[in-house]
């Protein structure tokens, strides 16, 4: 056992990856229970949902991780939301669908004091954070009741940034990561290293431990990373195939097509996330002007996607995924702990 795997009150140094949309309590259980960290992505739950949760691994008495967003939530702007409907016209057509009305219904949102006060009886005992961290004051709060807080950085600058301000330690997100990239100090994504060389990076540059997260989809992955100096590593897209895992049959396909490219894009949130093409991104470009700051894209964006995954049509559809896609397909959630692990 590390330090770090100690400090996290686990087995084993790995953290299953917080994957909003494609799991629930289930897998973090599942991955909790076979040694390693387990995460919840809280960012698009309610208080009712969050509440659930917490009762849930109450019951377990069972470490896992909860991760939250820390994102300057950004206001609707009605320009913009029709700037991105008229875009996405041809395709409402061709699927006879009505344009939605803007909705505010699941928009991925930044902690706040209410949560934070939904939080304190539960006194999680393990925390982290994507795109910075919250106020001082909130943090200051969650850290009142032992809680060991983690962050997500994405470069040298951010991960010194985060250790000055308490973090207990960093994730090293390399571009390879699947979903959103965790960048908050600044949104030029040539800033960002590949995994190994931001881990060997911040593991001379800081004094607290280094989880390395991107481009892990088997144990030799595993071992170079805890040999470029990280503490542990956290892998998501590597579980995304378990069946305790919530990802749609479009997406599961998808992530075992050997060939099916990868690109970084803002389309599906308004924010740059790495996922799978798809149509959408072909057609409109992977990065584009058109959509809503982020949160706000995804919205439009519901109806089609709906439509599309019905007749088994992936053309709308996130589908995040990190570098190493499919490698551990037909293993469970303890399996693929296990595999990443070299315990098997």
């Amino acid at each position: 056992m590390t330090a770090l795997a100690s400090l996290l009150g686990t087995g084993l140094p790995l953290i299953q990856a917080p994957m909003a949309g494609v799991q629930d309590e289930r897998l973090a259980l599942a991955v909790a229970h076979a040694g390693a960290l387990g995460s919840l992505p809280c960012a698009m739950l309610d208080a009712a949902q969050l509440q659930a949760a917490l009762r849930t691994f109450a019951a377990r008495a069972q470490p896992v991780n909860l991760n939250f967003f820390c994102h300057a939530m950004a206001e609707p702007d009605a320009d913009e939301m029709q700037r991105w409907r008229e875009a996405l016209a041809p395709y409402y057509d061709a699927y006879g669908i009505v344009p939605p009305a803007p909705s505010a219904t699941g928009a991925r949102r930044p902690l706040d004091a209410a949560t934070v006060a939904l939080l304190e009886p539960f006194r999680p005992p393990i925390v982290s954070f994507h795109f910075g961290l919250p106020d001082a004051d909130l943090l200051a709060r969650i850290k009142g009741w032992g809680a060991t807080v983690l962050s997500s950085a994405t470069t040298r600058e951010e991960g010194l940034w985060l250790e000055r301000r308490g973090v207990d330690a960093v994730i090293a997100q390399g571009i390879e990561a699947g979903g959103h990239r965790g960048h908050f100090l600044s949104e030029d994504l040539t800033l960002q290293p590949a995994t190994l060389p931001l881990v060997a990076s911040l593991s001379k540059a800081l004094a607290v431990p280094v989880i390395a997260a991107g481009g892990i989809g088997d144990r030799h992955d595993v071992r170079a990373m805890l040999d470029a100096g990280a503490s542990a590593v956290q892998a998501g897209t590597a579980y995304l195939l378990c069946p305790e895992a919530t990802t749609a049959p479009v997406h599961r396909a998808a992530l075992q097509q050997p060939m099916r490219e990868a690109a970084v894009t803002n389309l599906f949130s308004g924010r740059p996330a790495r996922g799978l093409v798809n149509r959408l991104m072909r057609e409109l470009g992977p990065l584009s002007d058109l959509p809503p700051a982020f949160p706000w894209a995804s919205p439009a964006l519901a109806p089609l996607r709906a439509a599309a995954e019905a007749v088994g049509r992936d053309d709308f559809s996130p589908l995040w995924s990190g570098a190493r896609p499919g490698t551990l397909a037909g293993l469970d959630a303890a399996g693929v702990t296990r595999h990443l692990m070299g315990v098997d």
